[in-house]
């Protein structure tokens, strides 16, 4: 079961369900979903001098990002064909017997900007912000601006609360986090099994998947300006 606007505003009126900080509940708080805003930092992919990136070596996933932060006023412009890794300004925690899905909102479809990739989940026991896989898929720039809706929740009822929700007890690498995360494919057992030979328990989930001043307009890559999760 999908929830309605009612049923969430009775969950986080309840405490278990956690969306902070809510500063507009009556425009953020859709009749199926909640709108979540942008944060205002970002992780960019580096494009020279890389001959690609192996998933096994979570310093190589380090040395290939860097994080820009735009401040207050500022904008940070998604190039056609660009990928990054931004945030959201919100804060989650989901309680065990509901699954949240990230979405993008139709207004910025329509201007050919996805806020996932894959990883639009956000499991059962899941707390922090949430990092969004944004891509500009059309054949113009688009500016992005910290504290715009950028993404929505939607939540589902399971049939019963999950046994084993993500979190400390499982070793679930994202839990917790504030600002963009870059991938920490790396921890996961069967490349952590190559390197020490030993059976690991870190499990992968979906998620999952701020300054003062006017400045000019951050970009991509010579020239951007400063993003998480």
């Amino acid at each position: 079961m999908i929830l309605s606007d009612a049923d969430i505003l009775a969950r986080l009126g309840e405490g278990d369900l956690v969306i902070e900080p809510l500063a507009d509940v009556d425009t953020q708080v859709q009749p199926a979903s909640v709108d979540l805003r942008l944060g205002s930092e970002f992780l960019e992919f580096r494009r020279t001098n890389i001959a690609c990136i192996h998933p096994d070596d979570a310093g190589e996933v380090d040395e290939y990002v860097r994080e820009t932060h735009v401040p207050e006023g500022g904008d940070f412009v998604l190039h056609p064909g660009d990928f990054v890794l931004g945030t959201t300004r919100e804060r989650v925690e989901i309680p065990p017997d509901l699954v949240a899905h990230v979405e993008g909102r139709s207004s910025l479809g329509r201007l050919a900007i996805v806020v996932h990739a894959t990883a639009g989940l956000a499991d059962p026991g899941y707390h922090g912000q949430i990092t969004l896989e944004l891509s500009n898929l059309g054949n113009a720039p688009v500016s992005l601006t910290p504290g715009m809706r950028i993404s929505q929740l939607t939540f589902t009822e399971l049939s019963s609360p999950a046994q084993r929700p993500y979190g400390q007890d499982r070793g679930s690498k994202y839990q917790n986090q504030d600002g963009p995360q870059a991938s920490l494919i790396g921890d996961d057992p069967e490349f952590a099994d190559e390197e020490t030979g030993e059976e690991t328990h870190d499990e992968d989930a979906s998620e999952e998947t701020h300054d003062e001043g006017a400045h000019e307009p951050a970009v991509g890559d010579a020239g951007r300006g400063g993003e998480s999760s």
